[in-house]
């Protein structure tokens, strides 16, 4: 395990205890989410060093790096995913041109296959072989790359319209220079894209430690609107706007419902999504957010 002795937002030294949770997802190991006293940013620590983290994705219910359809929440999400696929393609069209677009953890390319599809020139980043692979033969994106160090070999000329990170950036290791990494590589004026969970949503704050989108230790860090956009604003982005993700609610809410109970009452979890919704109205602390940003 790696401790970490700074915040990765502020730099901030001291911490304190925020929540403990399970992994239910593979190894049924307990995991701290501390809160930095400066900043009050959440993050999982300690946190299984950057060579043993890929063992904690060793699962078929890691959804986004299979295309399994096995029990109904797989199913339900596959339906989920394939209607909100063209609502990505119609955010991302808005907000850049079309012309180079990387997608940062593109699991097994569902997304840059959408896209390539709508003429846009399709490059990912997925660590995950398995993954990886599946996103080179079965949906053709040939330019698929496991790390940025090997996607800056690649691609040293390169410059993009258009970065999308789908429930990604809480798994990124190396935070702030990701980050820097991608204002080097935006043109000026592109977009960047990012949906994460957020914490103090109705549905996280009804399921506590249970509440499936704290994901430990797989998600390194836990976002609010404050945090998240403070952290992006740092690297040198413009917030644009956020928007929600609804659908996440009752997924994130079936999930949390069977870690709470050892299994699903559909009723309840969907009642519970519907209620976060209908709470985010206001202040829009949704179950996921997307943030759009751009590069000046």
């Amino acid at each position: 395990m790696t401790t970490l002795s700074n915040c990765p937002c502020c730099n901030g030294s001291s911490f304190e205890p925020y929540i403990s949770c399970k992994d239910y997802t593979v190894s049924q190991e307990t995991f701290q989410i501390v809160s930095c006293k400066t900043c009050s940013f959440k993050f999982t620590n300690p946190r299984p060093a950057e060579d043993k983290i890929g063992d904690y994705y060793k699962s078929e219910s890691y959804i986004s790096h299979s295309n399994t359809s096995q029990g109904l929440i797989s199913k339900l999400y596959k339906a989920v995913r394939n209607y909100t696929l063209k609502g990505k393609l119609k955010l991302i069209s808005k907000h850049s041109q079309k012309g180079n677009l990387l997608d940062y953890g593109c699991g097994i390319g569902m997304f840059l296959s959408v896209a390539r599809s709508s003429t846009w020139n399709a490059f990912g980043i997925e660590p995950d072989p398995g993954a990886r692979d599946f996103a080179t033969k079965e949906n053709k994106i040939t330019r698929v790359y496991p790390d940025v160090k090997t996607a800056n070999e690649n691609l040293a000329d390169v410059q993009f319209n258009c970065i999308t990170l789908w429930h990604v950036l809480e798994h990124v290791m190396d935070l702030n220079e990701t980050l820097t990494w991608f204002n080097k590589k935006l043109n000026s004026g592109g977009a960047l894209i990012i949906a994460v969970p957020n914490y103090t949503s109705f549905d996280a704050q009804t399921y506590k430690e249970f509440w499936a989108a704290y994901d430990v230790p797989r998600h390194l860090y836990h976002f609010d609107q404050r945090t998240m956009v403070e952290l992006v604003q740092k690297a040198g982005f413009k917030h644009i706007e956020s928007l929600p993700m609804k659908f996440d609610s009752f997924y994130v809410s079936m999930l949390s419902e069977k870690y709470k109970t050892g299994s699903i009452s559909y009723p309840k979890a969907f009642l519970t999504g519907l209620r976060s919704n209908l709470k985010a109205k206001e202040a829009k602390d949704y179950s996921s957010v997307i943030y759009v940003f751009k590069k000046p």
